[in-house]
């Protein structure tokens, strides 16, 4: 009866085991803004979202300067992706691991020139992010910066609405 049991909650544990992706190990080959890469594996590129972050978008100070330093820690890097889902438009979001300690979801909090994601709650990203500011980093040297979730739904709202 006991093996029947622990067989049962074995079973009902397999679609959650079953559901996590494997890992996508390839090379950075683009950096398209500042917290976006395409990666090339052997069978594939993938475009992939950092976990975690938010960078400034295009039209919002810093977001060159964001760009440029993850071109710097993680273009034409082999790096190995856990990916974590999608968003609301389809784009892949990832964990990106280099082979280095180096974690670029910090370094560019840390920097900054990234916000931790608006619906995203990790301790150590909220302790750089608080660091940044307090050395006025990057986006922390302006008086009120507006996050990159922010900007985008102003720019959505700016849009001509079609009848």
């Amino acid at each position: 009866m006991k093996t029947q049991k622990l067989i049962i909650c074995l079973l009902a544990f397999v679609p959650f085991i079953t559901m996590a992706q494997p890992p996508i190990h390839g090379t950075v080959v683009d950096v398209i803004d500042g917290n976006t890469l395409l990666v090339q594996t052997t069978d594939d590129t993938y475009r992939v979202l950092l976990h975690g972050i938010d960078s400034p978008e295009p039209g919002q100070r810093f977001a060159e300067q964001s760009t440029k330093r993850l071109k710097e820690l993680v273009l034409k890097k082999k790096v190995t992706i856990q990916l974590q889902g999608r968003d609301r438009q389809g784009h892949r979001i990832g964990r990106i691991y280099l082979d280095s300690d180096t974690d670029p979801h910090q370094e560019m909090v840390k920097a900054g020139l990234a916000w931790p994601a608006e619906k995203h709650n990790d301790p150590t990203l909220e302790a750089l992010k608080e660091e940044a500011r307090q050395k006025s980093l990057g986006i922390w040297s302006e008086e009120n910066p507006v996050p990159p979730w922010t900007y985008r739904r102003q720019q959505t709202m700016l849009e001509a609405k079609s009848s």
